[in-house]
């Protein structure tokens, strides 16, 4: 899946006064630069009868080490010394954003400790440092500090490093963690003695990046990748000290439509196998102190149905939309009977609440859910039954379980934040409803969150439904048009875009622009039926419903035409790419990072990383009915000789999400077939993937960018 000198702040608000009383612009001066055009090499795909030929297919080859990769890669260099010549009047604009962002954030900082199994532990970062320390105090947090990974340290010299998941041992003397140093979300996992500081010779390649310890403390069980698809294929079981090629494979999953993962319950007695696909799901178990023992089957996978297993002391509870539960219901068995003829009701489903997950406790049941597109979190005594909300007393907000790694307490950790309110981490004792704040992200520069506006409102789109939106917007810019407008949506897999804090946001809204999340369809903001309502044969809803809420933005003065901006990335950038082939002329400037865009092609190929994996949620192209529908809206396929807004298209050479040629094939094309004068820009990150820069502050670089193109459209150059 963003502190000034006080004379810069004088002359920025009178340009913030100037830009919002004008609804006419000048228009935008750019370089006289000559735009790379991509050889056309015709290469024609015959399916179904229908035979479309793709002149770009040839920027697949330095994925597919094909004769042309040597060419891809001039190609994309030459695009990127393109959009550094188009933007080079910038650069001065883009120190001073980035600058300013980096400025908020509070470079010596710590995250609020979690105590588990006897250590308290915790991340910290240092001043000027790019990454953190990974640490822990014994017992108390006046203990000794122990730095279990100095990834600072690690990370030296490295384009990209990134950690996955770590693990200490039962016995606290070990840890697993995993690394990542090209971006392709494909770590090596390693193992180290904390008393020692000897990291093993264990070596195990192409995981998912954590690791699960059985009670022995010497076994650990791992995802392992397909090294060219990167699916989760295999659950293996490595000991301590042996051959990482001699790994017992425990589960082998031969369906390639299924996501895989191992992990242990909190109270630590069961490990777990997951397979799952969007509609369907299985899990096996087996206790932790047998590791060399067989796994279990739970429930043998359902058609339409998702189950999710929590062990309490005393029986199994389950999440899962089984006999029609839409939203999604809690249902309960005993530890010896798991399959569903033994399932009975435990919170019965409701058609207005969707149940999103639980967070078992010794005595206490957290039950995160969804009321009204908003997050919620109900506490349900295990001793009484009784049951009682949080109350949080804004418009607008974001409420989810912290780290709550412990069993036996009465206290849950839980994140709150809002569009104008900064993360803040509560404790909350079940037992006596007290509610302890820890810690709230500090701006740096002097946020005042009286200062800002938050609104929740909801545009009727072309059925019927009513879309929520959410914006956040200073208190004097006014809502009568004159406006620019930042519009975000994302709209897949059942992705929730909740409202939420940045302080990288206040960049744009301090120079008087709204910020607003259409929350449509596809995401799961209003229930379960609200994402099977934007997937498959119902994928157009996502985009007309971002489209209507854009046209309400504007009806309802919170901006107005020619200054509407959007932005998507990944499945958010199939968005941007299907609504500037739908409404070209809505828009002024759109961001599509890493998008995927060439829909028809990627979902065709089962040599592309997670494509089988994608099936319940696009489709099956290699179904007629569903390849005519994909090719109906796949932007790549729809290009047409008109008009297109500014594009900014955004995307990374080694990305295992989306593949860097499906932005490069789409731009190349664009090119070649708009009209008018509006400006295309494509950057290629060449060291990293999906998700951009590892250290902390580099991808604010890559923010700076986009807030310098927006900000360049709308006449705002400082």
């Amino acid at each position: 899946m963003f502190a000034s000198k006080n004379n810069w702040m004088i002359i920025l608000s009178m340009t913030v006064v100037a830009c919002s009383q004008k609804t006419e612009k000048a228009p935008v001066k750019w370089p006289d630069a000559q735009a790379p055009l991509a050889d056309i090499k015709p290469h024609n795909r015959t399916i179904h009868g229908d035979t479309v030929v793709d002149n770009y297919y040839w920027l697949n080859d330095f994925f597919k080490k094909g004769p042309d990769s040597a060419n891809v890669v001039k190609y994309l260099e030459a695009e990127n010394a393109y959009t550094q010549q188009m933007m080079a009047g910038t650069e001065d604009f883009q120190q001073k954003l980035f600058d300013e962002m980096k400025s908020r954030i509070k470079e010596k900082d710590e995250s609020v400790p979690y105590f588990y199994n006897g250590y308290y532990y915790y991340n910290r970062t240092e001043e000027g440092k790019q990454y953190y320390k990974l640490c822990r105090k014994k017992g108390s947090l006046d203990a000794a500090e122990e730095i279990l990974l100095d990834v600072d340290k690690m990370a030296e010299g490295k384009p990209y490093y990134a950690i996955g998941g770590s693990s200490v041992s039962p016995d606290n003397k070990l840890l697993v963690y995993g690394v990542d140093e090209v971006s392709r979300r494909e770590y090596v996992l390693h193992i180290k003695n904390l008393e020692t500081g000897e990291v093993y010779k264990d070596r195990i390649e192409r995981t998912s990046g954590s690791a699960t310890w059985a009670a022995d403390n010497k076994t650990i069980f791992y995802t392992s990748k397909n090294p060219v698809t990167l699916l989760s294929e295999k659950i293996k079981r490595h000991t301590l000290g042996t051959d990482a090629r001699t790994d017992v494979v425990v589960y082998d999953e031969k369906d390639n439509t299924n996501y895989i993962g191992v992990g242990k319950s909190k109270d630590g007695k069961y490990i777990f196998i997951y397979s799952q696909n969007t509609m369907s799901s299985e899990v096996r178990y087996l206790q932790s102190n047998m590791p060399n023992g067989e796994f279990k089957l739970f429930q043998a996978r359902m058609k339409d149905v998702l189950y999710d297993v929590t062990p309490l002391e005393d029986r199994f509870l389950i999440v899962t939309n089984v006999d029609g539960a839409k939203n999604f219901k809690v249902m309960e068995t005993a530890l010896d009977k798991t399959t569903k003829e033994n399932w009975k009701d435990f919170i019965p489903h409701r058609a207005d609440v969707l149940v999103q997950g639980i967070d078992e406790f010794k005595d206490f049941l957290v039950v995160s859910e969804r009321k009204n597109g908003l997050t919620n979190l109900s506490i349900r005594s295990l001793r009484d039954n009784s049951v009682h909300d949080l109350d949080f007393g804004e418009a607008a907000f974001t409420v989810y379980p912290s780290v709550n790694a412990e069993y036996n307490t009465d206290v849950v950790r839980y994140g709150y934040t809002s569009m104008v309110t900064p993360s803040s981490t509560f404790d909350y004792n079940m037992r006596t409803k007290e509610k302890t704040l820890l810690k709230q992200q500090e701006v740096l520069g002097g946020y005042n969150s009286e200062d800002y506006v938050t609104e929740r409102t909801f545009a009727t789109v072309t059925d019927g439904t009513k879309v929520p939106i959410s914006l956040v917007y200073k208190k004097e810019t006014k809502k009568d048009g004159s406006a620019p407008l930042f519009l975000y949506a994302y709209g897949s897999y059942g992705s929730s875009m909740d409202p939420t804090f940045s302080s990288i946001r206040l960049s744009l809204l301090d120079r008087g622009f709204i910020y607003a999340i259409a929350h449509i369809r596809g995401g799961e903001e209003m229930g379960r039926q609200w994402y099977e309502d934007g997937k498959m044969m119902k994928k157009i809803n996502t985009f007309t419903d971002f489209i209507d809420c854009g046209k309400y933005l504007i009806e309802n003065k919170y901006t107005s035409k020619g200054h509407l901006y959007a932005e998507g990335g990944s499945a958010g950038g199939l968005l941007m790419g299907a609504v500037i082939n739908m409404a070209p002329d809505l828009w002024n400037g759109v961001i599509a990072a890493v998008p995927f865009v060439d829909v028809v092609n990627t979902m065709l190929d089962e040599t592309i990383p997670l494509t089988t994996n994608e099936y319940d949620e696009w489709g099956n192209p290699n179904n007629k009915e569903a390849y005519e529908y994909m090719k109906s809206y796949s932007p790549y396929e729809n290009i047409e000789a008109k008009e297109y807004p500014n594009l900014l298209v955004t995307t990374g050479l080694h990305d295992s999400q989306v593949q860097y040629f499906e932005p490069a094939k789409w731009v190349a094309k664009l090119r070649t077939m708009k009209k008018g004068d509006n400006v295309i820009l494509l950057k290629t990150d060449m060291d990293f993937g999906h998700g951009g820069a590892s250290g902390r502050f580099d991808y604010l670089k890559d923010q700076a960018l986009e807030w310098a193109f927006i900000l360049k459209l709308e006449g705002i150059t400082q």
